[in-house]
């Protein structure tokens, strides 16, 4: 009974995190700008496509500013490489469907099954930018955010120089797969100037039992597992995910979209 509840419920119950997240230099223009985000969809080991089309349809409702995809579309296990490329443009046709017109991605620990280039270029049809060390602004009325993305911390070596901008004129936000990144983030010159990191990859246990808390995470998410950290200046938010790995079992920690509301300090 346990196994079935949370193999065919508990996997299936999103839930919507709202946060507002106070930010000390930021603009009038960007009060209450809303940011989305996804995460660890892994399509489609376990996650179905109905499941991801109700993902899309809720975030659509909450109406973001801004949506955001921190990783891990696809697994890399256990069919071949020719099934991850499938369930890429898969998934990739789905996500097309988000209303939101502004929206980007970075790459996770599963999508280097395939490569930057096959992952970017899936994603550029489907509208998404995948933000591989590389930052935007995000412009309204004149002011801006920084918009940055790292390479995946997990199996790659990201470059905060290149990711961040030198001399920014806004807050910035990092998008990282990998939560326990976020140490080495603080401890770079670049990492300073980061007011927002968001990741997820650990899918916050997964399976979380009472007293013993989550049971199996990943490597690069065993220190920081689910919902907001701070240091200092710094602002950590871990997303649980969507999807499963390994075995298609939640419990006690149900798939998530995070919803943010930015607000000046």
């Amino acid at each position: 009974g346990l196994a079935l509840y949370s193999g065919e419920f508990a996997r299936h119950e999103l839930s919507v995190v709202n946060r507002n997240l106070a930010v000390a230099n930021l603009p009038g223009v960007f009060q209450n700008f809303r940011i989305a985000q996804i995460s660890d969809i892994h399509f489609d080991e376990f996650t179905e496509p109905f499941f991801v089309r109700r993902v899309v349809e809720r975030v659509n409702s909450l109406a973001p500013d801004l949506v955001l995809l921190t990783g891990d579309y696809i697994s890399n296990s256990p069919l071949p490489r020719r099934f991850a490329e499938q369930a890429m443009h898969q998934c990739a046709d789905i996500l097309r469907d988000l209303a939101c017109p502004q929206r980007f991605a970075v790459m996770g620990n599963h999508d280097f099954l395939l490569g930057v280039p096959i992952v970017q270029s899936i994603l550029a049809k489907a509208g998404i930018p995948l933000l591989v060390d590389q930052h935007v602004p995000i412009e309204r009325a004149g002011d801006r955010l920084w918009l940055c993305g790292v390479n995946d911390p997990v199996s790659q070596v990201p470059d905060l120089v290149r990711a961040v901008p030198a001399k920014p004129d806004g807050p910035v936000l990092l998008m990282s797969h990998g939560p326990d990144y976020a140490d080495d983030v603080v401890a770079h010159p670049r990492g300073q100037l980061v007011d927002l990191m968001l990741a997820g990859h650990s899918h916050g246990g997964q399976v979380r039992l009472p007293l013993l808390g989550p049971i199996v995470l990943p490597k690069g998410g065993r220190k920081y597992v689910t919902g907001l950290y701070r240091f200092n200046r710094l602002q950590l938010y871990v997303n649980r995910g969507i999807g499963t790995v390994g075995i298609p079992f939640r419990l006690n920690c149900p798939p998530e979209i995070t919803l943010f509301t930015l607000q000046r300090a």
